[in-house]
């Protein structure tokens, strides 16, 4: 019996198969990560927000307003917003960004409406929950952004208004949370108004401290006479690359090499015990790097 299927047809599908084989392999930890942080984050907006009518910031905090008001499920609302505007900005943004953006609105939603029928422990210490709702909320946003991917809601507008119109998004940011905070007095009161300043301002921390620690690297210089010796046991015991730049000492003008290399704290330790048992000789800068983009890092189609 004979396939139907051409030689011309085979090699596409071969190819086809070849490229999703590929882009399962580069983005299946963004697909892991991002189900994660999803919900994660939705666990802090259903057990630790909406039980005690807390303000929140962004598409959620309008979602958590409606819900407030008129009773309306926040997965409904999420979605029905997020559409609109990954429809308004899809000629706009990346495919990556707007792909992911897509897969991770729904996840959102779903993931939203499978918590809200878990029945989440009441506390009575209303600021223990703002300041636990906001780490574990920038928790999940902070293993979303690492990814450099979204769930939707505001992420997508200053994408969006930051490629069209070149708009300082930070500050317009600030301004769209602050009139959801100011609407939000009117509907729950200051008291709760103000809980919900606090978790937003423990979430963006918490983000930040989550982003930092998956970007830490120390950034190490070594003078010595056995470059060598040092380079091959960074190559070969600590499985990182290193830079060698010709310096000259400014006391006895000899000519030589400075080692640069980036590394984990870890690694850094690492080296240390090895100068100091091996050459300790040596001279040793370390420093912070707050941020370190290319290969054996963060990805630059992650920025």
């Amino acid at each position: 019996m004979t396939s139907n299927i051409s030689p011309a047809d085979e090699l596409k599908l071969k190819h086809l198969w070849k490229k999703a084989r590929l882009l399962w392999l580069t983005e299946w930890k963004t697909l892991l990560f991002s189900l994660i942080a999803i919900v994660v984050y939705a666990v802090g907006v259903v057990g630790f927000t909406i039980p005690y009518e807390f303000a929140d910031q962004g598409l959620m905090g309008i979602a958590v307003l409606f819900k407030y008001t008129i009773g309306l499920n926040p997965a409904y609302v999420t979605l029905a917003i997020n559409c609109v505007l990954l429809v308004w900005g899809a000629r706009t943004l990346s495919k990556r960004f707007f792909i992911w953006s897509v897969i991770n609105v729904f996840l959102l939603s779903l993931v939203l409406e499978l918590l809200q029928r878990v029945q989440f422990p009441m506390m009575s210490d209303i600021f223990l929950v703002a300041v636990t709702g906001g780490v574990i909320k920038g928790l999940g946003s902070g293993l979303l952004f690492r990814e450099g991917v979204s769930a939707g809601g505001l992420d997508v507008v200053l994408a969006v208004l930051r490629k069209r119109y070149g708009m300082e998004v930070g500050r317009l940011s600030f301004y769209f949370n602050m009139a959801i905070l100011a609407v939000s007095f009117g509907i729950i009161g200051l008291e709760k108004v103000m809980y919900g300043f606090i978790s937003c301002y423990i979430c963006g921390m918490s983000m930040d401290g989550v982003l930092a620690s998956f970007d830490k690297r120390r950034l190490v210089f070594v003078i010595t006479s056995h470059t060598e010796a040092v380079v091959d046991f960074i190559s070969k015991k600590l499985g990182r690359g290193c830079t060698l730049l010709a310096s000259e000492g400014g006391y006895k003008r000899r000519d030589g090499f400075t080692i640069m290399c980036l590394l984990m704290p870890r690694q850094t330790m690492e080296l240390k015990r090895f100068l100091a048992e091996k050459f300790p000789g040596s001279f040793m800068v370390v420093t912070e790097a707050n941020e370190v983009v290319g290969r054996g890092f963060k990805r630059w189609r992650n920025i």
